[in-house]
């Protein structure tokens, strides 16, 4: 098993983020399915560099919510 860089998979898999100017990603949580040799289905995250286990945890709560709401509420909305 080797360690590669992400970006250039998920440009391949089409992922992007829609940012305002001057928005600043602070840190980054990817869940992946990964698919071995033989077909068979596995879990993968990775998380960008110095993220502790508690903002990982918040990260990953915070996006759950979001896809049990169905819709993405976007900075501004007042909804």
């Amino acid at each position: 098993m080797t360690e590669q860089p992400i970006g250039p998979i998920l440009d391949g898999l089409g992922v992007s983020l829609e940012v305002d100017d001057g928005d600043l990603i602070a840190s980054a949580v990817v869940i992946l399915k990964v698919l071995d040799k033989d077909g068979d289905a596995a879990l993968a995250l990775a998380t960008s560099e110095g993220l502790s286990w508690i903002d990982q945890n918040g990260l990953l709560a915070s996006a759950q919510q979001i896809v049990n709401q169905g819709a993405v509420l976007t900075k501004g909305d007042d909804e």
